[in-house]
């Protein structure tokens, strides 16, 4: 009698492992993508493009039932700023609408380095395997040394 308790338990407790991650999850998937040579940008995107470059943040793009995310890190003084998406979230509102949340690494220049003097502004421009715009998108940013 005793050992079918524990056997029992045992059951119990591996579901609760295999079951329970589901739910604090909360449906929040990574989504594939891939970073854009500037060869490989859309000419629709290289025209919008200016209108954001100033602005530090995320957003998205639709073009040909694709869906293209961007980001930029705004003006700079000078040259050696760089932007790269570590990775994309997505977040489930309802069953239909989700949100964005787009992880990145900036780096500054060192001190020491030497950089082209002149505005500049850091992009990165990734496809993404979405199919459908997102409500939102949030912008979470790692400064690396």
């Amino acid at each position: 009698m005793k050992k079918t308790y524990i056997a029992i338990g045992i059951i119990i407790l591996i579901l609760a492992i295999l079951f329970v991650p589901k739910f604090l999850d909360k449906g929040d998937q990574k989504v594939k993508y891939k970073v854009l040579e500037s060869s490989e940008i859309p000419e629709k995107i290289k025209e919008i493009l200016p209108k954001y470059l100033a602005e530090e943040r995320a957003l998205t793009c639709r073009l040909n039932d694709e869906i293209y995310v961007l980001v930029t890190r705004g003006e700079k003084q000078t040259g050696g700023y760089k932007v790269d998406v570590d990775k994309i979230m997505m977040e489930q509102r309802t069953k239909d609408d989700f949100d964005l949340v787009v992880y990145a690494k900036f780096k500054d220049p060192d001190t020491n380095d030497i950089v082209a003097q002149g505005f500049s502004y850091p992009f990165t421009i990734v496809k993404t395997n979405l199919n459908k715009m997102p409500e939102s998108i949030r912008l979470e940013v790692e400064y690396e040394e």
